[in-house]
């Protein structure tokens, strides 16, 4: 009974040590994953940013020309 038991005890430790070394690579796969997609938010992020700078320079542009055709228009 007592090596029985013993065995089974074995058996579920061996288990539990194969999950949790499972789990562990999944864990640094997943923190990969999320450091790449930081990454990439920040990529993202920063590009919004530049576009963002470009459209208004743009508008700036677009808007001193609107002005300057109303103005000989007027005139």
């Amino acid at each position: 009974m007592l090596d029985s038991t013993l065995a089974q005890l074995e058996n579920v430790i061996n288990d539990l040590l194969q999950r949790n070394q499972n789990l562990s690579e999944h864990c640094v796969l997943l923190e990969q994953q999320l450091q790449q997609a930081r990454e990439e938010n920040d990529n993202l992020q920063l590009a919004a940013l530049e576009q963002e700078d470009r459209q208004g320079a743009t508008l700036a542009r677009l808007q001193a020309l609107v002005e300057r055709a109303a103005g000989s228009s007027a005139a």
